[in-house]
């Protein structure tokens, strides 16, 4: 039987109240999402996050402090892994656009497992240059870094495919 890895994508957030920061910092880094050259996305996006810092803060508090974002997606990779029939041929792995884990380090585990093939199932439910094109991307990019050659196919649009 084929080893196939599932990989799980979600935006992420942050894990706890220190969190919040370099989580909106990583968020606004991304060139997909300010798409400007390097100095002035760096400015830019140290102007935006100063100037979100203190109500995203209030929100997270709201909610116990951090994102329930990982721990639900995580329940979601449960759930589908449930579905498969061997866990040792299809494995669901998970990867988180811009908090832990984080693409390189769920590339990296996904490696270790030593999939033939990869799925690649971003959890957005529309194709978005920002997100979706993004964490793709980024994925590309860890799975060349870590040594990662197996196939991969990415669904675009979970709720169509």
């Amino acid at each position: 039987m084929t080893r196939t890895a599932v990989v799980i994508f979600n935006l992420g957030g942050p894990d706890g109240p220190g969190a919040v920061r370099p989580f909106l910092v990583n968020l606004f880094m991304d060139p997909a999402i300010l798409r400007f050259p390097w100095p002035l996305r760096w400015l830019l996006a140290q102007f935006i996050v100063n100037r979100r810092l203190s109500v995203a803060r209030k929100s997270y508090d709201a909610i116990g402090g951090g994102s329930p974002i990982l721990e639900l997606t995580r329940d979601q990779g449960a759930a589908l892994q449930r579905e498969f029939d061997d866990a040792e041929t299809m494995r669901v792995f998970v990867a988180m656009r811009h908090w832990h884990p984080l693409p390189e380090a769920c590339a990296a585990e996904v490696k270790a497992w030593g999939p033939e093939r990869i799925v690649l199932l971003p959890l957005y439910p529309q194709f978005s240059t920002t997100i979706t094109a993004s964490s793709l991307d980024r994925w590309r990019q860890a799975a060349a870094a870590v040594g990662l050659t197996a196939p991969a196919h990415a669904i675009c649009c979970y709720p169509e495919e």
